[in-house]
């Protein structure tokens, strides 16, 4: 069942200025979305919002994928990938934490429509990943394991036999998940652990036994590949650290070793777990949720992170406590879920420098609630 909001968004620029989002006739002329999940733990749910082309979102529409949450207050999943697309946009993936399964939607625009929801194959599960039709999900409760799913012509998961991988304890923290651009790879992080895991997919479909990289640097979360190869690593920092969090990046070896290219380049900010690439690979931005701020960087040929002018580049108001982030499809906007303000920060990125320019805030999200997960077309 869906559920249509029917009052408008205010969308707010600047300091006292407001800019009406999308009316019902403008909606015909949405270039995309954005997609938010609410984790409840009585009923699971994604809000879509119409995104026009200049970056600001219109009515939300919220979709039921037919499962559980976890609930929680703020960022209880603790993970990334909780709510993915399909390489080409097409499906959107949905975790249900509390009901133990996946949902999958078929995209069109800011169009849901549910196709099928699948056992994840484990405890908890918190991020999905997907390749040329090939999906794992990462199950952060129980022993911890990778399970593997083909897709169907209809947009149904088919669990792989013998598929499931187990990560190296049972509370390791398993928190992110993500395909090697060639579809060789599949990287995992244990934020407990501190382990950067790798495995090569077999022909089958199933992974080869797993690779451990211990991190040096603490504070391991997400990882996520840029387009010509190269992990890159949200750090949150040592424990208590001011303003301690990085961000590495990181050759993958053929036999499943991890080189580091770039490592530990201060965000100059506190609690980076999550980070968002640009489709073409240029830039890489980062979500400080213990500082409310954005930083951003350059990604070299080679892999290595230089940083975008004064590494911070965009703030949300003091207290947001912006966590999951996502870049459009076109690359040409950065939003971010704020847990604690109820909205999602928006940002447009200046196509020359990536330098952001905060659009301020949209949505009349609940605060502090458990929202995980975001994605944009």
């Amino acid at each position: 069942m869906l559920k249509v909001t029917r009052s408008l968004l205010m969308f707010a620029v600047g300091v006292g200025a407001a800019f009406p989002t999308l009316s019902s006739a403008q909606s015909k002329n949405a270039t995309g979305a954005v997609f938010v999940m609410t984790n409840a733990a009585n009923e699971n749910e994604v809000i879509a919002f119409e995104r026009a082309a200049n970056g600001t979102l219109g009515e939300s529409v919220t979709y039921d994928t037919h499962g559980r949450g976890s609930g929680g207050i703020t960022d209880p999943l603790e993970s990334q990938g909780s709510l993915t697309l399909s390489q080409d946009h097409s499906l959107l993936f949905a975790v249900n934490a509390g009901s133990g399964d996946v949902t999958v939607f078929n995209v069109h625009k800011a169009a849901l429509d549910f196709l099928s929801k699948t056992p994840s194959g484990g405890a908890q599960p918190s991020a999905v990943a997907e390749s040329r039709g090939l999906v794992y999900v990462l199950n952060s409760g129980g022993a911890g394991s990778l399970v593997g799913f083909r897709l169907d012509d209809d947009g149904h998961l088919k669990q792989i036999k013998n598929s499931t991988a187990f990560l190296t304890g049972t509370t390791t923290g398993g928190a992110s998940l993500a395909f090697s651009p060639d579809g060789q790879f599949l990287a995992a992080t244990e934020r407990v652990a501190n382990n950067i895991d790798v495995f090569h997919i077999q022909p089958d479909g199933t992974l080869s036994p797993i690779v451990v990289n211990s991190n040096p640097a603490p504070g391991t979360f997400s990882v996520a590949f840029a387009p010509e190869g190269v992990a890159i690593v949200s750090e949150t920092g040592p424990a208590g650290a001011t303003n301690g969090s990085a961000i590495s990046s990181y050759k993958v070896n053929a036999n499943g070793t991890v080189t580091a290219i770039t490592h530990s380049l201060a965000t100059f900010a506190a609690g980076n777990c999550w980070d968002a690439i640009t489709p073409d690979g240029r830039w890489v931005f980062v979500s400080n949720s213990g500082s409310d701020n954005i930083s951003g960087f350059n990604i070299g040929k080679d892999g290595s992170l230089t940083p975008i002018a004064g590494t911070v580049l965009g703030n949300n108001p003091s207290g947001s406590h912006n966590v999951d982030i996502a870049v459009s499809a076109d690359g040409r906007f950065v939003y971010t879920i704020n847990s604690q303000s109820g909205n999602i920060g928006v940002f447009a990125i200046n196509q020359q420098d990536g330098t952001l320019t905060s659009l301020g805030q949209a949505g009349e999200l609940p605060k502090s609630v458990g929202f995980n997960g975001i994605a944009a077309i």
